[in-house]
């Protein structure tokens, strides 16, 4: 993932090991240890191969989310034959170009962002997609989802893989209950609520966007959701490519939307400190105050669920009935459509051979989702997950929105514009404007750093 989603050079599978990197560890004869351990009953139209050939993959999943993308493919590797060695950097993002032109990048990569994807896929570093990989998009996922692996000469290359919902607002079920809350419809009566929840004696919002060098990445986040419900799907594509400049009046009347809660210092930053504090406060532990009361509402995606820890350090419970729950950020209007903007992974391939071919048709696989999603904490937007597999009712409800042809969902913006604006100049913007700047000036000078075509 992205630092978006959660977020040292691409090493040598041997001397990742050494480092104590997440791999496969799949060595010896897989073949003769599928018929002792495993049903292959799933995995038989991916073939089978002889002599363990190894398929390398590459990506920024790290740590416990990395031992389960690992464990996902173990029933595969073992009924086919095929060794999938995975290495988690944080500098896949920064390097991978730098490889793949060097022929030195990994035979798969799990791509964090449509930004980057496009820049691997304009540079010719990618291969097109195998026919079976397009046939399970084609069946499992919807059309703007296969448009997010689509190249600008049409050309597909690369499968989503993971998903996450964003927009989410993240409150004690308690806190509302005794105090009588309701979740609000639209964002006039959200606005309603932060007021009533200031005039009751609490500051009604906790917020952080520092995280090092990606500090402003959650404040683009707010925006971008704000964009989306305001203005509309249409003006929100317009905005990520460019089409209207990043200092069109939506986009200021989102940023000033925005400003009313997170620039107010009577409705920030519970238990942290005034506005300013957003920036230093690190995005994993801004909404932790929630849990003491200490603050009423924290927005965060839907992956934040696994950041909740009490202050004895055990796992909060996420529930409608546990220590925090979660409501989507209401759309404009009550009654209105759904809109989301959520994040996710493309998988594509830098190297072609029938085993980079089966591991691509299994992890573009329904197959897949559902093993993947069984071992916790991730969704997929994979229509042939069953949503019983999600471990939290969280994220069975983002899948849901995923799998609901009605709602309108829409990538993380920064995440598609160029790395000059969506990962530089947005995340600086947010960081200036929290500190004191005007909206107008920030839209203004993130609209200059747009490269000229």
């Amino acid at each position: 993932m992205s630092v978006k989603q959660h977020r040292r050079l691409f090493v040598p599978v041997a001397a990742a090991a050494v480092m104590g990197l997440a791999l496969t560890g799949c060595t010896g004869d897989i073949a003769a240890q599928t018929a002792e351990d495993t049903d292959c009953s799933a995995y038989t139209d991916y073939g089978t191969f002889e002599g363990s050939p190894e398929v390398t993959i590459g990506g920024t999943i790290q740590d416990d989310e990395a031992d389960r993308l690992v464990q996902s493919w173990a029933d595969f590797q073992a009924c086919t034959g095929i060794a999938v060695n995975y290495t988690g950097t944080k500098e896949f993002e920064a390097q991978i170009a730098v490889l793949a032109e060097g022929g030195s990048a990994p035979d798969i990569g799990i791509i964090p962002q449509p930004g980057l994807f496009n820049k691997l896929a304009d540079a010719g570093f990618l291969k097109a997609a195998p026919a079976a990989v397009e046939a399970n998009v084609d069946e499992w996922w919807s059309a703007d989802w296969k448009g997010y692996g689509t190249a600008s000469d049409g050309t597909f290359y690369a499968a989503p893989l993971m998903a996450s919902v964003k927009g989410y607002v993240w409150y004690s079920p308690a806190a509302f209950e005794e105090k009588g809350y309701e979740i609000p419809t639209s964002l006039d009566e959200m606005m309603t609520l932060t007021a009533q929840i200031a005039a009751d004696g609490t500051v009604p919002w906790c917020a952080g966007v520092g995280s090092g060098d990606a500090t402003g990445w959650p404040g683009t986040d707010w925006v971008e959701d704000y964009v989306l419900r305001q203005a509309g799907a249409e003006t929100y594509d317009k905005w990520v490519t460019h089409e209207i400049p990043f200092n069109d009046p939506a986009i200021v009347t989102a940023f000033n939307s925005v400003g009313d809660i997170l620039k107010n210092p009577e409705y920030v930053n519970a238990g942290l400190g005034d506005v300013s504090s957003i920036i230093s406060t690190e995005f994993g532990d801004a909404g932790l105050p929630v849990l003491d009361g200490t603050c009423a509402l924290h927005h965060q995606a839907s992956f934040y669920e696994g950041f909740w820890k009490n202050a004895d350090g055990t796992d909060a419970t996420v529930a409608p009935d546990g220590d925090v729950y979660a409501f989507l950020l209401p759309p404009a209007e009550s009654g209105g459509e759904q809109a989301v903007t959520g994040g996710g992974e493309l998988v594509g391939a830098f190297q072609e051979s029938d085993e980079i071919t089966a591991v691509l048709s299994y992890l573009s696989s329904d197959t897949w989702a559902n093993n993947r999603v069984a071992l916790k904490g991730v969704i997929s937007a994979n229509t042939g997950l069953d949503p019983a597999n999600a471990s939290s009712d969280i994220l069975k409800q983002s899948v849901e929105i995923l799998q609901d042809p009605n709602t309108v969902f829409r990538f993380d913006g920064s995440d598609l514009m160029p790395g000059a604006v969506g990962t530089d100049s947005f995340w600086k913007g947010i960081v200036s404007w929290l500190s004191g700047d005007d909206t107008q000036k920030v839209v203004d000078t993130i609209e200059s750093s747009w490269p000229k075509s």
